[in-house]
């Protein structure tokens, strides 16, 4: 049975926490590309994604998200280039965006690699108002919107090596006003700023068993400090299990396979810890990624990031 609370509250509850200020991940460290621009290239082939994310299942109005990027370097130079869509709804709203991104890598020492990036973003917002239940369904106070755009901007720093890596990013750094109600901001997008590192250790001498902890680091005004917090095992370059904790929010299990050199697969589960795991069964997250790897040329890096 579908929990039946309103769709206001649902809209209210995921504006006004931080976690939907932008389209959550649990598995980002597959994802970097949609928080940091930097990332573009840095695998070394051209690799497509996919993901499809429903979150609070059972409860009306709850958010559902679709991401699609590619990013590939370019050719043999420092350059990298990335495309990327992501669709967000949540109760009465549909948001999507879509983003280019450009890096620009300089090698800084024998193993690691400092990568800038700049993002530019085109957002078409949706409030279909009727979802919301007003009162009075003809009061001009309460207009839909189709389609409304605004263009945004973003940059980041990526510095990494096989082994590991530090990110800083804003994704977007205008503040957008996706409603007003007499001049009055009622959902405005604020500054996200992200702060995310990993490092890869091997358990065993034979590299069979590796193991890489992780944290992402999330700020926004008017809310709380977000922080991710993972552990995740990969076995035989194949197999890979984790759990994840999101500060004061859930708690996750993760697992992939890397079904040939280019192909991998992964799955996450989350479930709140807060007081709104009352009314729904958790949260699923599925991804594919295909990269085209070069004969003779393989990813070295664990495919962990």
């Amino acid at each position: 049975m579908r929990a039946k609370l309103p769709s206001l509250v649902i809209m209210f509850v995921s504006f006004v926490s931080f976690a939907q200020q932008d389209a959550q991940f649990t598995q980002y460290m597959y994802n970097t590309i949609n928080i940091n621009p930097a990332y573009a290239g840095s695998r070394g082939a051209l690799s497509i994604f996919g993901l499809y994310r429903t979150q609070w299942v059972g409860l009306d109005g709850a958010p559902e998200t679709s991401s699609f990027s590619a990013n590939t370097p370019i050719n043999n130079s420092n350059l990298g280039i990335g495309l990327s869509l992501v669709n967000d709804k949540i109760g009465p709203t549909n948001e999507n965006s879509f983003s280019v991104d450009l890096s620009y890598t300089v090698q800084t020492s024998a193993d690691f690699k400092l990568s800038f990036g700049i993002k530019g973003t085109a957002n078409l917002f949706n409030l279909d108002i009727s979802k919301l239940n007003p009162e009075d369904q003809g009061d001009p106070q309460f207009q839909d919107l189709d389609n409304k755009f605004s263009p945004n901007v973003g940059a980041g720093v990526y510095w990494h090596s096989d082994k590991a890596y530090i990110g800083l990013s804003v994704p977007n750094f205008i503040e957008t006003n996706r409603y007003d109600d007499n001049d009055i901001a009622i959902y405005k997008d604020k500054i996200n700023y992200y702060l995310m590192g990993g490092y890869v250790f091997d358990l065993d001498k034979y590299q069979y068993i590796k193991f890489k902890p992780a944290v992402l680091a999330k700020m926004v005004e008017g809310a709380p400090l977000q922080v991710d917090v993972s552990a995740n095992f990969m076995f035989i370059d194949k197999f890979v299990l984790g759990v994840a904790y999101r500060w004061s929010a859930s708690v996750s299990a993760m697992a992939g396979f890397q079904i040939t050199d280019g192909l991998y697969i992964g799955y996450g589960y989350d479930r709140e810890t807060t007081n709104l795991n009352n009314y729904n069964s958790g949260s699923h997250e599925i991804f594919i990624r295909y990269e085209f790897i070069k004969k003779n040329n393989k990813i070295t890096s664990p495919r962990f990031f």
